[in-house]
């Protein structure tokens, strides 16, 4: 069966959709999207992935392209065209087409909407979660605004290949003042000795992940011990376990920071405890 995408107001084959050459995307990264979770045939949080879409395009003064409900209805005709239960949705709106220059178009651009969805085995992020992943740590060097979920991705994608040369899943930036900010797509989270669960505010210098929230729901419900600040390299090193959440890989256990082994090099039970009940915290809203 082919592939389906959303592109501009119509269904077309995978193979050969297209956007414009002038498209602003496409030519000044002038644009946000969002990625959806598919589980068990059910679209996983929804609400707050349209919530965190509708506040990075009010940061950039680019309008929703269609109503809410409207944009919600067409993901789901794009999961049911690619028969997808478990895999991901994936949403871009950029300023729309228009003559190249810096500044923005004239009034009236419609923004442009490309969404496609695609299976993911779950299976293959379970065996990853069973071995624990890698990570590599580098300087921060990306604009300040990281709240907005742009498409400007240039730092993150040579990251992202340099992490994967030296073997591991993910590499975390490091700011000027030695503390981890947050991965190349994903955010970052270590646990203490004394089993106390850490990780960045998301106010500033990060994207507040909508996995990221789900496990915060997740420790007040479990009751468990939890400090929002910052950490250092050396105290991931130290810690106990460590982490990272994203909608494309949940909960994942890191087992390696560089070079040093994170405890006994294996997945930790709170990571591995948190992953086990991510969907039961989650939101579900069927396809």
């Amino acid at each position: 069966m082919s592939r389906i995408a959303y592109v501009n107001g119509r269904y077309v084959r995978h193979a050969e959709a297209a956007v414009h050459i002038e498209d602003r995307g496409y030519q000044f990264a002038d644009g946000v999207y969002e990625v959806c979770e598919i589980w068990r045939g059910k679209v996983v949080d929804e609400r707050r992935h349209l919530d965190r879409l509708e506040r990075s395009l009010r940061e950039l003064s680019i309008a929703m392209p269609m109503s809410r409900a409207a944009l919600a209805q067409v993901m789901r005709e794009v999961i049911r065209r690619n028969r997808v239960q478990s895999g991901i949705v994936y949403l871009q709106v950029t300023r729309g087409v228009a003559r190249r220059d810096h500044v923005f178009p004239p009034a009236g651009t419609k923004p442009a909407l490309v969404i496609t969805s695609r299976a993911v085995r779950p299976e293959v992020g379970d065996k990853a979660a069973e071995a624990g992943v890698g990570v590599i740590t580098v300087p921060e060097n990306r604009w300040e605004r990281v709240d907005i979920k742009s498409v400007g991705l240039l730092p993150n994608v040579l990251v992202k290949q340099k992490a994967k040369e030296a073997g591991a899943k993910e590499a975390w930036f490091v700011d000027a003042d030695g503390f981890v900010t947050e991965g190349g797509s994903t955010n970052a989270w270590i646990i203490t000795t004394d089993n106390t669960l850490v990780t960045r505010p998301a106010e500033h210098g990060i994207l507040a992940g909508i996995t990221r929230r789900v496990v915060l729901d997740m420790i007040e419900r479990e009751g468990l011990s939890f400090d929002e600040r910052p950490f250092t390299v050396e105290e991931a090193k130290n810690a106990k376990e460590a982490f990272i959440t994203a909608a494309t890989t949940l909960v994942m256990p890191v087992v390696k920071v560089d070079d040093t082994v994170i405890g006994n090099g294996h997945p930790g039970s709170f990571a591995s405890e948190l992953r086990s009940k991510f969907h039961e915290v989650s939101e579900l809203e069927p396809v």
